[in-house]
């Protein structure tokens, strides 16, 4: 979803295919922001672009180090151990495409976040948006009979689980992003069915086709809005 997505309003760029450049061949100065072992930073560097990745894990960024090496774009990717609002008040519209994916959840100040994400966002520039999805979270504990969850709303995790802390309703997250004045170009699901198949054995099964369905399905509604993530692309006006 994120290659399509990404692709289509970006350019091959962000298609995260090796050896193009998108948007006519220009180099893009990239955030990826709480990018982790940076998966999505080197296949972007490998295209040809300049990408900082900002996380607070010493441990990750060792990883993104190594990834980075392995791929032999070390030049083009810088590492900072800073938080997201630290490396954005640094950078003032410094950005051509920021991602932060799989960080919404986690943080207590979501609003605050985007407003610095928005702050280091170049004029014309593109934010992709990724974060867990409130409506996936209840579909799963439905299917699993947790209605006590569900009733309460107490969505949390055991302790040192993955479950994140404050799962987002998309509808709001785009209502932040619309009081910053940025412009929604793209809303999609990501496994909108693939997580819901609680048989193991059927989730490995027909993997072509399940890719092909979760690609047609991840823009129409219901299934969207039971994406176990969301992902929205704006842009900066």
């Amino acid at each position: 979803m994120l290659k399509r997505d990404l692709a289509e309003h970006i350019g091959p760029c962000a298609g995260l295919d090796a050896g193009q450049q998108g948007t006519g061949g220009r180099e893009l100065t990239i955030l990826d922001a709480g990018g982790g072992q940076g998966q999505l930073a080197v296949a972007l560097a490998a295209t040809g672009h300049r990408v900082d990745l900002c996380d607070i894990s010493a441990n990750m960024l060792a990883l993104a180090a190594e990834n980075a090496q392995l791929a032999g774009v070390e030049e083009r990717v810088r590492l900072r151990r800073a938080d997201i609002h630290q490396v954005c008040a640094e950078n003032p519209q410094g950005y051509e495409l920021i991602l932060c994916h799989a960080v919404l959840e986690w943080v207590a100040e979501p609003e605050r976040l985007l407003a610095s994400l928005y702050h280091a966002l170049k004029p014309g520039g593109h934010l992709s948006l990724t974060f867990y999805n409130v409506n996936g979270m209840i579909m799963k504990n439905l299917l699993r009979t947790n209605f006590t969850k569900v009733l309460t709303e107490d969505y949390r995790g055991y302790r040192g689980s993955l479950t994140p802390t404050w799962p987002r309703a998309a509808d709001e997250v785009r209502q932040w992003l619309v009081d910053l004045d940025l412009t929604l170009e793209c809303h999609s699901g990501i496994r909108c069915f693939h997580d819901y198949l609680l048989d193991p054995a059927e989730r490995l099964a027909k993997p072509e086709q399940q890719l092909a369905l979760e690609l047609k399905l991840s823009r129409r509604e219901p299934f969207r809005s039971l994406g176990r993530y969301i992902h929205l692309l704006v842009r900066r006006g």
